[in-house]
């Protein structure tokens, strides 16, 4: 009978553990992110960004690609659509090879840095 309890206590720890981490944007504010919005696959590939790569980043972009925020400084984040309202997700595809503002959470997993959009707004 104990085993048993211990096991439960054990296992409800870990789901606790877990969902917590799962939820970590909720116990930090959100942060702006500005820098051309491109494609990750002809980015990697062959440095592919700026207004002559718009065209393709578009069609890469709706065919599957992964978007991502390339600054100023050359850091990029992938942009992650937030679950419960991927919205601005789906409208930011509209704006490759041009500059963005990009509202969210900021992570940075095994040394990749992502941000979970939750709006956005062209920028200069």
């Amino acid at each position: 009978m104990r085993k048993g309890i211990f096991g439960l206590v054990m296992v409800a720890a870990i789901v606790f553990a877990v969902s917590a981490q799962g939820h970590e944007a909720s116990k930090h504010g959100a942060r702006t992110v500005v820098g051309e919005l491109i494609d990750t696959g002809c980015y990697t590939a062959h440095l592919g960004k700026g207004a002559g790569h718009a065209s393709c980043a578009t069609k890469c972009i709706n065919q599957g690609m992964a978007m991502g925020v390339l600054t100023k400084t050359g850091v990029l984040y992938l942009v992650t659509m937030e679950h419960d309202n991927p919205d601005s997700y789906n409208k930011l595809k509209s704006m490759a090879g041009k500059n963005v503002a990009i509202t969210g959470h900021v992570y940075t997993r095994s040394g990749m840095k992502a941000i979970e959009i939750t709006g956005f707004k062209p920028a200069a």
